[in-house]
């Protein structure tokens, strides 16, 4: 993995869709926009939502697999391609940071969470791109401290994507809304305003935000990718919000950029 000089910012995308990755819209205008305001990472430490496991797990295959773990959609979505190569050295030093609890699992590869954003951020599929799940069994602020363990990773040129969504609750979707429930979009400032303050406690423990949590999140598998990235962030970094808004009803694109 070759090193850079530069300290790389971290990143939360809401993913919303995969039809995002074949789809031209004003969420992935704005992907393809802060791509080119970022450094060129050495590598991608990709925190994908929908790699949901029993405790945490790495992939450190040279060439993963590029999984269509979604279905029902358009045929043209699953022609997409994204051929991108691994980082076997970087895989080791997040086994190195998080500690032997850590699982190397390469049954498992570059799945749509990752790949629906990536392949417009970066569509030459030329950064080498790694793998962290998401740990099921630990709780809001262990993820959060996570994400501090992975900090040092910053400093060599990696940028650590986590990848899912603010509000992300598919038994309530409305293909037919432009925008979201009020529930949802309450939920949705809720996380911003905190996050803005830099008052992160209220996001960790984000269940006091009482029902709206519960409607947003009937499962943290989304919400989670988030709190890696804010672990990651430092205190002395404001975050740039962007795509700041809810879809489909119950679907939040709101993504955070720290540097």
């Amino acid at each position: 993995m070759n090193q850079a000089t530069e300290k790389m910012p971290v990143l939360f995308v809401g993913h919303g869709s995969p039809l995002n990755a074949i789809e031209d819209n004003r969420y992935t205008q704005q992907w393809q926009a802060v791509a080119k305001k970022l450094p060129r990472p050495s590598a991608i430490l990709a925190i994908s939502a929908h790699w949901y496991t029993s405790g945490s797990r790495v992939t450190d295959v040279a060439m993963p697999e590029i999984l269509y773990d979604m279905y029902g959609f358009p045929p043209e979505l699953y022609q997409v391609k994204y051929p991108v190569s691994g980082a076997p050295e970087l895989a080791q030093q997040v086994k190195h940071l998080l500690g032997e609890d850590l699982q190397v699992d390469n049954s498992w590869g570059c799945d749509h969470g990752a790949w629906s954003v990536l392949c417009r951020m970066y569509p030459q599929a030329d950064i080498p791109v790694v793998q962290l799940s998401v740990n099921r069994d630990a709780g809001a602020r262990e993820h959060f401290q996570i994400g501090e363990k992975l900090r040092p990773l910053r400093e060599q040129g990696v940028l650590i994507l986590g990848s899912g969504n603010v509000v992300h609750n598919l038994s309530r979707v409305s293909w037919a809304m432009r925008g979201g429930y009020p529930w949802a979009s309450e939920f949705d400032r809720y996380v911003r305003d905190h996050i803005i303050r830099g008052d992160y406690e209220p996001v960790i423990d984000y269940k006091q935000a009482g029902e709206s949590a519960a409607l947003a999140c009937p499962m943290p598998d989304h919400f989670y990718p988030l709190l890696y990235v804010l672990g990651a962030a430092t205190s002395a970094e404001k975050p740039t919000v962007f795509n700041d808004s809810c879809t489909l009803g119950s679907l939040s694109m709101t993504s955070y950029l720290f540097d």
